[in-house]
C-alpha cells in the first residue's frame, strides 16, 4: 500500500513539474502526462504494470467523464439537429477510411485479411480525448468546425460497439453466429436505452432536484458521480463501452435545468481522470522497441495522417467550404485511444500477433503525442493556405478585451445597428449563426464571427462579462429567448438590449430580466410623430 501511495505522489509531482515547464513553451499538458507515465515506468522499473487491467479501467474513466461532459453539450434536440454530422459524415468517415486502409494493408503490404481488417478499423478512429479536450478548452466546440469534428467523433465512439462485436466474431472465442451476436446486441441496446431514458431520466431528475434543493455542494456532486458511474456500469454490463453509458446520461441531463451546474462541478474530476488516462498511455511506451522501429512507426503514422486527412476532406468538401473541410480533416487525422482496446482484444483473441500489437500501439501513442502540437496551430496553417477567411471565433483576441459591444445578429436591423455604432465610434463584434451574414459583414470590414450565442462557452470566449452591452436583433423568438437566457445565466450584471417585433415576442420574454426591450413598432410610431412635429415647425417658419 505504501508503494502504491508513493507511486501516486511521484506521478503527481512529476506531472505537475513537467506541465509547468511545458506550459512556458505553449505545449499541451497531455504531453506532460504521457511523459510522466514513461518516466514512472523506467524510474521505478514498473514495466510489468503497463498492461495492468486495473490501471486501464481507472484510466478509462477519464474518457467516461469526458464523454459525459460532451453528452451535456448535446441534448436529444441537438443530436437531431446534428444528425448529418453524426450519422452521415461519421458513417462515411469510418467506412471509407477503413476501406482505404484495408486495401493498402492487404494488397500493398501483403497483410492477411483479418489483421488488415483490425488495423483498418482501429486506424479509422480518432482521439476523442485529445480533440474534444482541445475544442472545449479553446471554446471552438460550438464553431462549425468544432461541430463537424464533434459529430464525427460521436459516431466513432458509437461505432466502437459493432467493431468489438466483429472482433468477437473473428476471434477464436467467437463461436456464435453473427446473427445471434447482432440480435443479442440489439436487445441489449434497447434495454440500455429504455432503462436510461424511461426510468433513468426520472431518477436523475429527481436526484438532482433534491440534492440541489439541499444546498449542500457535496450531496449534489455525489449525485452526479453516482449517475455517471451507474450509467457507465449499466452500459458495460450490457456489453457496451463505459463511455457510451456516460454519454447517454449526459444527454439526458442536458434536457434538465441542471446541466450548466453539473458541467462546472464535474470538470475537476474529468480533468484529473483524463490526466490519469494519458499517464497510463505513457506507461505503454517501450523505448527500446520504439527506437528499434522508429522509421517504421513514423512512416505508418505519416501515411495514416495523410490518408485520413484526404478522406475526411473529400467527404466534407461536398457540402462545406474548403477552409472548414481542411480544418476538420486535420483535427481528426490522428489515431484514437479506443484503438488500444481494439488491438488488445484482437491480441487476446489470437487474431493479432503481440509484435503487431506493440508496433501499432506505439503508432497510436506517437499520434497522440504529436496531435496536441499541431492541433493548436491548425487555424494559422489553414489561414495561410486558404484565400477565404475562417469564420469561427479566434478566442485569443478576447482575453483582455473590455467595454466592447456584442451585436448578436446581422440581418436587416443588425446592419443598421452596426452602422450607428460606427457613427458613435463604439467598438463592437458581430456574432451570427448564418455564414452568409458573417461573410457579408467581413466583406464590409467588420469584425464578425460565426457562432451560437446561446452557448455558455461562446459567451465566455467573447468575454461577455466585461462587455459594455449585448444587443440582440434576432427575429426567431425561440433562438432569441435561448440567447437571452444564456446571457443572463452567464452574468446578471450586463446591459442586455433586445429587439422585439410582436406582442408574442414581448410575452415570451416578459419573465426575463432584460435591461431594455425595444419594440420596433412603438419606436417607429414615436419617430413618425417626431418627424411630423419637425415638419409642422418647419412649415410655420
Amino acid at each position: 500500500m505504501d508503494f502504491v501511495l508513493f507511486y501516486i505522489v511521484a506521478a503527481l509531482g512529476i506531472s505537475t513539474v513537467l506541465n509547468l515547464i511545458l506550459k512556458r513553451f505553449g505545449v499541451s499538458q497531455i504531453i506532460g502526462y504521457i511523459f510522466t507515465g514513461t518516466i514512472i515506468v523506467y524510474a521505478f522499473d514498473l514495466k510489468e504494470m503497463n498492461d495492468s487491467a486495473l490501471l486501464e479501467h481507472i484510466a478509462e474513466f477519464g474518457i467516461v467523464f469526458l464523454m459525459f461532459t460532451i453528452g451535456l453539450e448535446i441534448s436529444l434536440a441537438k443530436m437531431n439537429s446534428m444528425k448529418k454530422e453524426i450519422f452521415l459524415n461519421g458513417f462515411l468517415q469510418v467506412s471509407l477510411t477503413a476501406f482505404v486502409v484495408y486495401i493498402i494493408s492487404h494488397y500493398f503490404f501483403n497483410l492477411g485479411s483479418t489483421p488488415a481488417i483490425i488495423i483498418s478499423l482501429a486506424f479509422a478512429l480518432s482521439s476523442t480525448a485529445v480533440v474534444l479536450s482541445y475544442l472545449k478548452s479553446s471554446k471552438e466546440i460550438h464553431n462549425p468546425y468544432g461541430q463537424k469534428a464533434t459529430g464525427i467523433l460521436i459516431f466513432q465512439d458509437i461505432a466502437v460497439i459493432p467493431i468489438l462485436i466483429l472482433l468477437s466474431f473473428l476471434s477464436n472465442e467467437g463461436h456464435q453466429s453473427i446473427g445471434i451476436i447482432l440480435r443479442d446486441t440489439a436487445i441489449s441496446a434497447i434495454v440500455v436505452i429504455g432503462l436510461l431514458f424511461v426510468v433513468g431520466k426520472r431518477v436523475m431528475t429527481w436526484l438532482l432536484h433534491f440534492s440541489a434543493s439541499s444546498e449542500v455542494d457535496e450531496l449534489f456532486m455525489g449525485s452526479v458521480l453516482f449517475i455517471v458511474v451507474s450509467a457507465s456500469l449499466l452500459a458495460s454490463y450490457m456489453g457496451f463501452t463505459y463511455s457510451l453509458g456516460a454519454f447517454v446520461a449526459g444527454m439526458i441531463i442536458a434536457e434538465t435545468k441542471y446541466h450548466h451546474k453539473v458541467e462546472s462541478d464535474i470538470a475537476p474530476f474529468k480533468d484529473i481522470l483524463l490526466g490519469t488516462f494519458f499517464i497510463v498511455v505513457g506507461m505503454k511506451i517501450d523505448l527500446v522497441f520504439f527506437i528499434d522501429n522508429l522509421s517504421v512507426i513514423v512512416g505508418i503514422f505519416a501515411l495514416i495522417l495523410i490518408l485520413k486527412t484526404a478522406v475526411i476532406f473529400a467527404i466534407l468538401r461536398v457540402s462545406s467550404s474548403t477552409t472548414l473541410s481542411i480544418k476538420t480533416a486535420l483535427a481528426l487525422s490522428q489515431v484514437g485511444e479506443f484503438s488500444f482496446v481494439i488491438f488488445a482484444v484482437a491480441n487476446s483473441g489470437g487474431i493479432l500477433s503481440k509484435e503487431f500489437e506493440s508496433l501499432f500501439i506505439l503508432v497510436v501513442i506517437l499520434s497522440m503525442i504529436i496531435t496536441p502540437f499541431f492541433i493548436t496551430r491548425i487555424n494559422n496553417f489553414v489561414n495561410s493556405i486558404s484565400k477565404r477567411p475562417y469564420l469561427g471565433l479566434n478566442t485569443s483576441v478576447f482575453g483582455s478585451r473590455q467595454d466592447h459591444v456584442i451585436l448578436c445578429g446581422y440581418s436587416t436591423v443588425g446592419k443598421f445597428v452596426a452602422k450607428n455604432l460606427d457613427v458613435i465610434g463604439a467598438p463592437y463584434v458581430i456574432i451570427d449563426n448564418n455564414p452568409k451574414h458573417v461573410q457579408e459583414a467581413l466583406r464590409k470590414g467588420k469584425e464578425a464571427y460565426l457562432g451560437d450565442m446561446s452557448k455558455l462557452s461562446l459567451l465566455e470566449a467573447l468575454n461577455a462579462k466585461n462587455s459594455a452591452a449585448v444587443i440582440v436583433t434576432l427575429d426567431n423568438i425561440d433562438k432569441k429567448r435561448a440567447v437571452c437566457e444564456a446571457i443572463l445565466k452567464h452574468t446578471k450584471d450586463i446591459n442586455l438590449v433586445v429587439k422585439i417585433s410582436t406582442l408574442d415576442d414581448k410575452r415570451n420574454l416578459r419573465d426575463l430580466k432584460i435591461t431594455s426591450v425595444v419594440d420596433e413598432k412603438i419606436e417607429l410610431g414615436r419617430i413618425l410623430v417626431e418627424r411630423m412635429l419637425t415638419c409642422q415647425i418647419g412649415a410655420h417658419r
